[in-house]
This record gives structure tokens, C-alpha cells and sequence, in this order.
């Protein structure tokens, strides 16, 4: 996206107090991190600034609170990571955004920290609420924007906090995900193969229908597998699926053959009664009832690979199976390690994003090595698809 203000490396922010604007959306259980990479991500500008002796505020979301305070959805535990591992003072605050903010931010020394407990307990943020953009502008001199998995969305600390401060850049994490992406997308290399997972046909439709003009193949896998199945007149049992997805998915078949790209479903997927359950093997005609899809088969992880190997650009978002279950994360991971291989050996164009597809790469415990891994999911679709996201637009 051409035009974006980038924080340029030459500006001085000694004693200048800078609004960052991060993406802190880690996945938490018992109010512990499970997956770190969003907050390593974020450490080298931290330190590049602190270095540089600015005072920094940071801001950021965690899950979808609604508006309203949830001790579980506190990013008390990221605060908690930030302090061991950054050697500053760093302050938490977790009380309403209004003059005692205000005042806590204007104590801030040089290269000291003051986070913002989760922007989302406020519920202006979400409906890009002016007063609340213009209180955050009264933070600081400079704004920051380094999320761009958030960029897609018109929220308060992404989009209408612009208006109220003089100077806005994007961050060098922000600056990365543009270019990488920007590069696949003029320097793809025919053919092209499309992995698409997540569970709801309807949020990825137009996504869906953009790339289909511009890629070769489309295999759909994860939960979204399930809906396709269920179209084709296969039982899916219990399986998570989206209802009324015929009319969308009538749609993506009419388009794929209008622009000749390849739609590739399982043929044979792995099931169980229960999600943290054993895996059986089977056909995709041969699925009961009382059965869960919960990754895919062997015959179709082959396909996929033989897919893979005749390619020489692969986008992949969303993970092909419940990966949090290792019993079901045999999928997920040989396509991982399938892109990984031919990436190195065969320079294979790859560009991951998402963060459940991150987060199974992390927890499958392999080296691998892909062109682009993007944390971004809905905003990594989207800027493929084309789309002018908000939170960039306003940086130009």
C-alpha cells in the first residue's frame, strides 16, 4: 500500500512521550501465556525506543470483551512477561481512561512504560468512539500504529485516534507485514495454491471469491471443510459447521469454475466422539452420525502435498485440524512441513498468516522455514483480497 508514513528511524523521541498502538492478543489459560510470539514480536522496537529514551504508552486488546471488564481477558499476565524482559520501569494501569490517566502518563521518565490494561473494557473502542480516540490522543505527541493484524478495523485506538494527534506513523512490524505481502502479491509465481481453514464459510466468502481470480487452487480444510462436505452430500455427524453456508458455497463453486481455479476438499478426514478424543481414519462417505471431523485423512494430506509440490506460491491461513489435541494435529503439521521443505529446497513462495496458524506451527515444535509469517489473520485476508484496511488508510 503505497503512501504509508513509516516511523522514520532518524526522529528524535528523547522525553517525547509516544502513543504505540501494539497487538498484545495473546492466547491465555489459567491467566498464563500459551503462545509468546505476538509480545517477542513487539521487543526489539521497545527496546529501540526505550534506547532512544522515549516515554511510551502502550495500547492493545485482548480477546473480545464486549465493553466490560473480564479479570481473565486482563493483560496483567503480559505486563508481568514485558517486566522480565525488558529493563525499564514499566507501569500497569487498569482504571477508566480519563484525567488520572492522563496524569499517571505525564510522570513517565525517559524509556519508561506505562501500559493500558485492555482497550476493549472500553467500549467506545470498538465503535470508534471520538471521545475516547481523543482522550488517548491526550497520552502523548506521537502515535504508533505497530498491529497491523488490527488494521483492519475501524476501533478507536486503530482509526479515529489519528484525528486528534498531529503526527501518526506505522511501526516496523507494521512497515514488515505490508512489504512481505505486498512482495508475494507482485512477485507471485504461477501456480498458485490457496490453503484456507477457520470454521465460518460467511466471514471468508469475499476473500474466497478475490483470490479465486488470481489462484490456481483453493483447498479448503479446517472447521469450513466441514460445510463443503455437508454440500457435497456427505455426513458430517456432530462436526462444527456454519448453518445456511449452501448458498455461499453454490456461489464460491459457480465463480471457481467461471475463473477455472480448482475448489480441493477432503477426501478422508480423522474423527472421534469426543474433541480430545483418539483418531480413527475414514472416508469422507463413511462418517457417522455420532462422529466429529477433527482434522484431515492421510489420502488427503498426500493430495495436498502432491498440490504443494506443483506450486510455486502457496498462501496459507487457519490451521487443517484441532491442533491443540496432538491426536488431531498430524494434518496441520505435514502441510507446515510440506510448504517448510519446499520453501528451502524449492524456493516456494510461502506466506502464512493467522494467529491459530502460528500458534500451531509453535506447538508442533518443528524447524520450519516459510518466505512470510504473518500474526495477522483477518487483516492478513483481507489486504490480500485487496481491500483499503482502515487503520492504514489513515496513516497516508
Amino acid at each position: 500500500m503505497a503512501g504509508i508514513k513509516y516511523f522514520p528511524k532518524d526522529l528524535i523521541v528523547e522525553d517525547k512521550t509516544i502513543i504505540l498502538r501494539l497487538d498484545l492478543n495473546v492466547p491465555l489459560k489459567n491467566k498464563k501465556i500459551l503462545d509468546n510470539t505476538r509480545v517477542l514480536l513487539a521487543l526489539p522496537f521497545l527496546k529501540e525506543l526505550i534506547m532512544k529514551k522515549a516515554k511510551i504508552v502502550i495500547i492493545s486488546h485482548l480477546g473480545r470483551p464486549k465493553g466490560v471488564k473480564e479479570n481473565e481477558l486482563s493483560l496483567l499476565p503480559v505486563y508481568k512477561f514485558l517486566k522480565e524482559n525488558l529493563e525499564t520501569n514499566i507501569y500497569f494501569f487498569t482504571g477508566e481512561i480519563d484525567s488520572k490517566i492522563k496524569s499517571k502518563s505525564s510522570y513517565l521518565k525517559a524509556g519508561e512504560i506505562l501500559l493500558l490494561d485492555n482497550i476493549r473494557f472500553n467500549k467506545g473502542e470498538t465503535e470508534n468512539d471520538e471521545g475516547l480516540a481523543k482522550k488517548l490522543s491526550e497520552l502523548g505527541e506521537i502515535y504508533i500504529n505497530d498491529a497491523f493484524s488490527c488494521s483492519h478495523r475501524e476501533q478507536a485506538s486503530i482509526h479515529n485516534i489519528t484525528k486528534f494527534i498531529k503526527s501518526s506513523y506505522a511501526g516496523p512490524l507494521l512497515k514488515k507485514e505490508v512489504e512481505s505481502i505486498s512482495m508475494v502479491i507482485n512477485n507471485k509465481k504461477d501456480p498458485v495454491t490457496c490453503i484456507i481453514g477457520g470454521a465460518k464459510v460467511s466471514t471468508k466468502i469475499n476473500v474466497i471469491s478475490s483470490l479465486m481470480q488470481n489462484v490456481n487452487n483453493i483447498i479448503i480444510v479446517g472447521a469450513m471443510a466441514n460445510n463443503f462436505l455437508a454440500y457435497n452430500k456427505f455426513e458430517i455427524g456432530k462436526s462444527l459447521s456454519e448453518d445456511n453456508s449452501s448458498n455461499i458455497i453454490k456461489k464460491i463453486y459457480t465463480e471457481a469454475n467461471k475463473y477455472n481455479c480448482k475448489i480441493i476438499i477432503p477426501s478422508d478426514c480423522l474423527v472421534s466422539d469426543k474433541i480430545e478424543g483418539i483418531a480413527t481414519s475414514k472416508k469422507a462417505n463413511e462418517i457417522k452420525k455420532n462422529e466429529i471431523i477433527l482434522d484431515i485423512g492421510p489420502e488427503t494430506v498426500k493430495n495436498i502435498e502432491q498440490i504443494i509440490d506443483s506450486s510455486n506460491t502457496v498462501l496459507w491461513n487457519g490451521p487443517a485440524g484441532y491442533f491443540e489435541n496432538k491426536n488431531f494435529a498430524l494434518g496441520t503439521n505435514a502441510i507446515a512441513k510440506k510448504i517448510s521443505d519446499n520453501t528451502s529446497s524449492k524456493s516456494l513462495i510461502s506466506i502464512l498468516g493467522g494467529g491459530d496458524t502460528v500458534a500451531s506451527i509453535n506447538k508442533s515444535g518443528l524447524k520450519l522455514s516459510f518466505t512470510h509469517l504473518s500474526t495477522a489473520g483477518g487483516a492478513f485476508l483481507e489486504y490480500l483480497e485487496g481491500k483499503d484496511l482502515p487503520g492504514l488508510s489513515v496513516l497516508k
